[in-house]
């Protein structure tokens, strides 16, 4: 009788030892696998230069990518019907942080109409757009005309602005741009480049590349739209 009383101490000694042992080791493995996923996660390098994303007022995000004529003017359609929140959600358009990026041919497009009278027959030719109606080179933004046969229909750039929307300029297509422009005119390319640089529409700015605003704006937090 004693003998098996020892024979079942000695049991639950080792099924006791066995237990923590094995919590320690799930513990130890488990504390382990949480760093190692720590340690794998990607965070984004944050840069100073893109700061200004974050400065947009709003508690939703939303980026639109515009790389030609029509996308341009469907970007800004889109972005229209996007402050539909206000009217289901109860939002303010300050509730709401819009960029749109103006890149390759859709660039243009952020010129003011100083720049459209000025070189307008030298950018029809370079993104072959005309102007629908009369079908000769627009000697002003037609993005900033309401229902003028453009995707835009009734969404303005200007209406857009007082909105609060944001434009992303891209830095190398303007300057690819300011090079047959200047020598339309028989001018100096630096000198063009920052005469358009000077003549954005409101609430925009130069980025290095279009692309890569897109890229920054979706690692700070902004959904992607491609228009």
């Amino acid at each position: 009788m004693k003998f098996m009383q020892s024979v079942l101490q000695r049991r639950s000694f080792v099924t006791q030892v066995g237990g923590r042992v094995a919590a320690f080791a799930a513990a130890l493995f488990g504390a382990r696998a949480l760093q190692a996923q720590s340690r794998a996660r990607w965070e984004p390098e944050r840069h100073m230069e893109d700061d200004w994303l974050d400065k947009v007022p709003g508690k939703h995000r939303l980026v639109f990518d515009s790389t030609m004529p029509d996308g341009f003017g469907y970007a800004l359609l889109y972005a229209g019907n996007y402050f539909a929140n206000k009217d289901a959600y109860g939002l303010q358009d300050t509730d709401l942080a819009v960029v749109i990026v103006a890149r390759h041919f859709a660039t243009p497009f952020a010129f003011n109409d100083a720049m459209w009278k000025k070189y307008g027959p030298t950018i029809s030719r370079l993104a072959s757009f005309t102007d629908p109606k009369t079908k000769q080179a627009p000697a002003s933004n037609l993005y900033n005309l309401p229902d003028s046969g453009l995707p835009n229909r009734s969404a303005t750039i200007d209406g857009l602005i007082k909105r609060g929307v944001q434009f992303a300029v891209c830095e190398m297509a303007t300057k690819q741009i300011a090079e047959p422009l200047a020598a339309a005119v028989g001018g100096n390319a630096e000198n063009v480049f920052k005469e358009l640089s000077a003549n954005l529409v409101a609430n925009s700015r130069l980025v290095p590349a279009g692309i890569v605003a897109v890229n920054r704006a979706q690692e700070r937090g902004y959904a992607f739209v491609s228009a």
